[in-house]
Parts: structure tokens; C-alpha cells; sequence
């Protein structure tokens, strides 16, 4: 019996396992005894990587070690739907030189090479003021003769700082690398710099404490989403060594918290090298973790469950009255998404002040009501300062008779209920009906939509039914006074337009669900007693 419950527990962690499994990766045929890394797609089926095989000593990543051991070298391969890497040549023999070079990214066009080389150019070997040679970052251009030529170094270099580590945006207008320039917050930071379409280069400007450490950021990569993903180890989750993570760039030009990719992308060794085919959910990455065939290996991956990047924001705000600016506490502050879905409602406080949990990079529409007040209606979206004013503008006195509720013109009684599952018009309800009657005499050409609403308890079809019979109920009542129905529309919403959060699964009191069974009188052409009641309504102009 204890051999089969744990079995069963077993089981039952693998299964668990597997279904928090998010990345499918494979150690790669292509790797040796020796350092191999540092994937880059060439054109469709053909990708560069740095290798020290060719029966070198086995050395750590080079792109930041200068000692006496032999250098990396650019290679290519093809790869199939298999993702390994085979038929693998020496990449250039003008771009590879005798020291390291590895570290490649190629524009669209394939026509323009950025890569990472030992600070040697022209034959000149250079050194820092410590006598230290560093990486630096070079171009090169294709040839009519099929071969690379043209090397140059990246203006923004120095002898006497790091450059490495390229990668390219989507639009190819955006040069992402790392380096230890004095601006740097950690021991290598990542940069971008514009490039223009003159062939120049802008400043390069530091990616900030949104990704940058006291350590170490390397290897960036752009996705064709704007998700950049990098390596890192000072981040406070990393696993151990360099981790891979992953952020996205926002319209507002900030990124997301970076996330961890986790395991099995990551190790407590160093991950790196991050790389995805465009439009597909497949790359490759390099890691010297145990089991692999050399010290730095290749590996391929799958991505089985997309990013999602979490991110909310709180927008505040404050409710004041046009002109005076005087704050008004008390005013009904209703959010709307940006299909006009109400997402939650509030009561500015005592000092007009309001705050809501957003999500990143939504829109929203917002809206602010107070008897005596024209409501307020405002688009915005997270990416916009979320300090905002709302100002209420004051209504004519005698335009008391009618109130504007998201939007619409209605007229202005206490609200008729209903109770609960009944159709019927209660006794407290004829004397506000009475003066819809009235109001409608004393303007004889508006006419008015009797809208009708349930709480949300029931069937859905049984409400919308349910809240017809409301309707109807609601505008016989008032023919029976003497108006014309064809002044008259009866129309249900059933549970769809809730006042309140009391909709399906929500436990709210009788007095709240009350708030809902309700039948609201629209006026539905307004512009009839507009100049009669000045109004000015600005959806009327």
C-alpha cells in the first residue's frame, strides 16, 4: 500500500512538473570538446556561432578574457526543422583575424555585419592604459565579390573601455550592445544608439536601472514584439552564474519588470545567448552547465507557453469644479474600458481625490458626475500621466428637470424600483412617474426611452424578458396618463448595464441588488430642448 501511494505522489509531481513546463530545450550535435556559443540566424536556414574547436585548448567565453590561450573564431551552419546545426565551415576568412572574434548580428538586408573582435583593426593591436587589450565593437560591409570588406570600428568606441555583444530591432534603426563605458552602472551595461539613415550613429544611451545592475548585463537580443532579452547575474532571482531574462519595451519607451526565464532555460551555471527564429517560437542558447559536450555549448530550444508580462499601475486624480477650481468631494468616478465596459466605480473623498489599479498599457475612458454638474468623460490610457483633474462644470438652475449620466440625456426624478423577479409598478414609483408626465407635457415634442434593468441574479435570458416587462409596464403607466405612445420607447437591458459590482458570483446585500432593478428615462432627441434649456451639452455640438 505505501509502494503505491508513492507512486502515486510521484506521479503526481512529474504531472505537476510537465505542466509548469514552459521551454523544451536539446544540447546540440554541432557542439565539441571545446567552447562553442553564440548563435546568430544568417537568412533563413543558416546561422553564425563562435567556436575555439580546430583541436584548440579548451578555453572560457573570450569575448571578455585577454590571456594566452587561443582565440574563438566565426562559423556557419545550416539547420533544418530538426534545429541542428550541420555543414559547418569557417564563416570569413577576412572577418575572422587572429585574435577573437565572435558575437555577430546582421542587418535585414544581409548586407551590413556587426561584431565583437579584439581591439585590433589595420593590423594595430591596441591596449588600454593598463595594458590591457579589450572587445570592441566593428562593422563590415558585403562585397560585389560575395565577401566581407569595409571593417571599421563603431565610432563610439574607446581604447580604453568594452564594446560587444550587438543585436538589432526589428525596424533596424536601434544598435543594442554592452559595454563598461563611464557611464555604466554595473561591470557591463546594455546601450542602444540610433542609427541614422545616413549611415551615422547617435549617442548611445544607457538602458537604465529598469535593466541594468551593480553586476553584470550581457548578450541582449530584440524579438520582432520589442522583447529584449538579455543575461544577468544581479538580479536577486537568478539561479546562479549568468540567467537569461526577458522585458518588452512599452509605448511609453519604459520596459517591463524583466523576467526570469526560469528552468530549464536557466542553470545555476551561466546562460546566455538567447536567440529566437522570426515569427517563430524556436531558438537557440548557450550554457556551460553541467552534462554538456564542451565548456560553453549550443543548445536548441522550444518555447511552449508564451511570455506574459504582468504589469498594473495606479492612476490618481482629483475632481474640481471648471472655472473656480474649487475641489468637489462626493462625485461618482466610473472607469470604462476602452470598448466602454465599466470596470469599476468610486466616490472621490473628502479631499476630491480618487485612485484606481490600472493595466499597463490599456486604454480607458473616465468619467465624474455630481447633481448640479455636467458629467465629466475624458479618454486615457496608462501611458499618460496618471495624475489626473477632472472638472466638473455647473449646470444652468433650470436645467434641473434633467441630469446627464454617462453621457445621456435623462430625466432628472428619483429612480423607479422594482422588487425582486416582479414587473409590476410599486406605490412609491407612480409619484415619480407623475412627473415624467408632466415633464413630458411641458415639452411636448422630446421623447423619451423607458429603460428597464435587473439585478444579476438568474438566467440572463430570463432577465433580459424580465426587464422588457419592467419597460412596458413602466411606459403604460404613463400612456395611461394621456401621452402619446409614439412618444414612448420600452426597452429592456436586463442585467447588462449593473450600477454597482453586484453581477454574477458577487455577494452583495438586498439594498444593493435593489440598486440595480431600476428603469431610467433617456431623453432620445435632445437637441429639442436644447436651446430651450441651454444646455450646451457637449456630445450636442
Amino acid at each position: 500500500m505505501k509502494k503505491i501511494t508513492l507512486i502515486i505522489i510521484l506521479f503526481a509531481i512529474a504531472f505537476t512538473n510537465a505542466q509548469d513546463l514552459k521551454y523544451k530545450i536539446k544540447n546540440s550535435v554541432v557542439n565539441t570538446k571545446y567552447s562553442d556559443f553564440g548563435v546568430s540566424f544568417y537568412g533563413e536556414n543558416t546561422v553564425v556561432f563562435a567556436s575555439a574547436r580546430k583541436d584548440k585548448s579548451i578555453i572560457r567565453r573570450g569575448v571578455w578574457l585577454v590571456n594566452k590561450e587561443p582565440y574563438l573564431e566565426l562559423f556557419k551552419g545550416t539547420f533544418g526543422n530538426d534545429e541542428e546545426i550541420s555543414n559547418v565551415q569557417l564563416f570569413s576568412k577576412t572577418l575572422n583575424s587572429k585574435f577573437h572574434d565572435a558575437d555577430v548580428v546582421f542587418t535585414k538586408d544581409l548586407k551590413t555585419i556587426y561584431f565583437s573582435r579584439n581591439n585590433f583593426l589595420n593590423k594595430k593591436f591596441k591596449k588600454d592604459s593598463t595594458g590591457v587589450n579589450l572587445i570592441q565593437l566593428y562593422k563590415a560591409q558585403m562585397g560585389e565579390n560575395g565577401e566581407w570588406g569595409n571593417i571599421e570600428a563603431m565610432p563610439f568606441n574607446s581604447d580604453n573601455y568594452q564594446t560587444g555583444h550587438p543585436a538589432l530591432n526589428k525596424e533596424g534603426d536601434t544598435l543594442y550592445f554592452i559595454s563598461d563605458m563611464p557611464s555604466s552602472l554595473g561591470l557591463t551595461d546594455i546601450y542602444k544608439v540610433a542609427i541614422h539613415k545616413d549611415g551615422t550613429y547617435g549617442t548611445p544611451k544607457n538602458l537604465g536601472p529598469e535593466i541594468n545592475t551593480a553586476k553584470s548585463e550581457m548578450f541582449p537580443f530584440i524579438d520582432e514584439n520589442n522583447v529584449l532579452y538579455f543575461s544577468s547575474n544581479g538580479y536577486s532571482d537568478a539561479m546562479g552564474g549568468l540567467d537569461i531574462y526577458a522585458t518588452k519595451l512599452r509605448k511609453n519607451n519604459t520596459y517591463y519588470v524583466p523576467i526570469n526565464l526560469g528552468q530549464p532555460i536557466n542553470s545555476v551555471s551561466d546562460d546566455f545567448g538567447y536567440v529566437k527564429q522570426n515569427g517563430k517560437n524556436t531558438g537557440f542558447l548557450s550554457s556551460n552547465r553541467e552534462g554538456g559536450k564542451g565548456d560553453d555549448d549550443i543548445y536548441s530550444f522550444e518555447e511552449l507557453t508564451p511570455l506574459k508580462f504582468n504589469c498594473n499601475e495606479v492612476v490618481t486624480g482629483v475632481v474640481k469644479e471648471k472655472g473656480t477650481g474649487k475641489l468637489i468631494s462626493g462625485a461618482l468616478i466610473l472607469l470604462y474600458d476602452s470598448n466602454g465596459n465599466k470596470k469599476e466605480s468610486i466616490i472621490a473623498n473628502e479631499n476630491a481625490t480618487f485612485k484606481f489599479n490600472i493595466v499597463c498599457d490599456e486604454s480607458f475612458k473616465i468619467s465624474a458626475s455630481k447633481e448640479s454638474y455636467k458629467e465629466f468623460l475624458e479618454d486615457f490610457s496608462s501611458n499618460n500621466p496618471t495624475n489626473l483633474e477632472l472638472t466638473l462644470e455647473t449646470l444652468p438652475k433650470k436645467s434641473n428637470e434633467f441630469i446627464e449620466v454617462r453621457g445621456k440625456l435623462m430625466v432628472n426624478i428619483n429612480p423607479i424600483y422594482f422588487d425582486y423577479n416582479k414587473s409590476n409598478i410599486r406605490k412609491d414609483a407612480t409619484s415619480e412617474l407623475d412627473k415624467v408626465v408632466e415633464i413630458m407635457r411641458k415639452y411636448p415634442s422630446i421623447k423619451i426611452e423607458a429603460g428597464s434593468h435587473t439585478d444579476s441574479r438568474g438566467n440572463s435570458n430570463y432577465n433580459q424578458k424580465l426587464s422588457t416587462k419592467r419597460a412596458v409596464a413602466t411606459i403604460t403607466y404613463i400612456i395611461s396618463k394621456g401621452i402619446n405612445k409614439n412618444r414612448l420607447i420600452a426597452k429592456g437591458f436586463g442585467e447588462t448595464q449593473l450600477v454597482n459590482k453586484c453581477s454574477n458570483g458577487v455577494k452583495c446585500t438586498e439594498a444593493e441588488h435593489q440598486m440595480n432593478r431600476r428603469t431610467e428615462f433617456v431623453i432620445v432627441n435632445p437637441k429639442a430642448i436644447n436651446q430651450i434649456l441651454n444646455l450646451h451639452l457637449a456630445y450636442l455640438q
